[in-house]
């Protein structure tokens, strides 16, 4: 069963048969997002984080473009303190427990780019440009955009990007680790989708475990990551999907993983 809730300038679609809830941008041509849609975005995201018949969330946008950015006149308009808490609903993604998607395509600047650098894997079209170029405005990146970036590619090509407001190809932001994978624009929807039943194949506690140990040890010590990463692996020894998959593994036949 299929079900599309329309918000403001985005919708939402949860197609239970294949474990998958979409949040598409949908404000064309330029998908421009405005302030009060970053809160409902991220009310959005932990909406599906929370339904039981989604496994994968992906995000992604209709039309030509990803998203320009936010709108400009937005920032102007919003209290100091408003301002201050659009880190934290972009951040949403990243909060999310199951893993999220970001399939983008043309233009992904200012917030766009900030809202898939949260997610765990980016699928990037060919014709996708990336930038943050709120240097041109005045501005820094507010979202989270320019730390993020900077954990990704080091501060060397993080100064060139955000202090230069420079454009990056997609091509280039693969080269650089910016994105998981880059595929011809007319393979896009193909690549999300064949990524998103791999990772339904995989046991959903193992993965949402995954998951949060890389979150949790991104600025720990060695020893530090590797203390919680035992920790984890002892608390899934005891799960039900561990015991079904060393058993499948002996008796040579497909596991079935119940998330428990």
């Amino acid at each position: 069963m299929n079900d599309t809730t329309l918000r403001d300038g985005f919708r939402v679609e949860i197609d239970a048969a294949r474990e998958r809830g979409d949040i598409v941008l949908d404000r064309q041509p330029l998908n421009v997002i405005r302030m009060a849609q970053r809160d409902q975005l991220r009310a959005a995201f932990e909406s599906l984080d929370a339904d039981p018949a989604v496994r994968v969330i992906v995000l992604r946008a209709a039309g030509e473009h990803f998203s320009s950015g936010g709108e400009i006149r937005g920032f102007l308009e919003a209290s100091p303190e408003h301002v201050s808490r659009l880190a934290w609903n972009i951040a949403a993604p990243a909060r999310c427990a199951k893993p999220v998607v970001a399939a983008t395509q043309g233009y992904c600047f200012g917030v766009g780019f900030e809202l898939s650098l949260v997610c765990d894997f980016r699928i990037a079209a060919e014709s996708c440009l990336f930038a943050l170029p709120e240097q041109r405005l005045g501005q820094i990146p507010g979202s989270g955009g320019a730390a993020r970036l900077q954990k990704m590619v080091g501060i060397t090509r993080a100064k060139d990007i955000v202090m230069r407001s420079r454009r990056l190809s997609a091509r280039q932001a693969f080269d650089w680790g910016v994105v998981t994978e880059c595929v011809p624009d007319a393979d896009l929807e193909a690549a999300t989708d064949a990524l998103v039943d791999e990772l339904r194949s995989f046991p959903p506690l193992a993965q949402r475990t995954a998951k949060k140990l890389l979150n949790d040890t991104e600025d720990a010590t060695l020893s530090l990551a590797i203390d919680i990463e035992g920790q984890m692996y002892g608390r899934l020894r005891t799960s039900d999907d561990f015991r079904e998959g060393v058993e499948a593994f002996h008796a040579k036949r497909k596991p079935v993983f119940k998330g428990s």
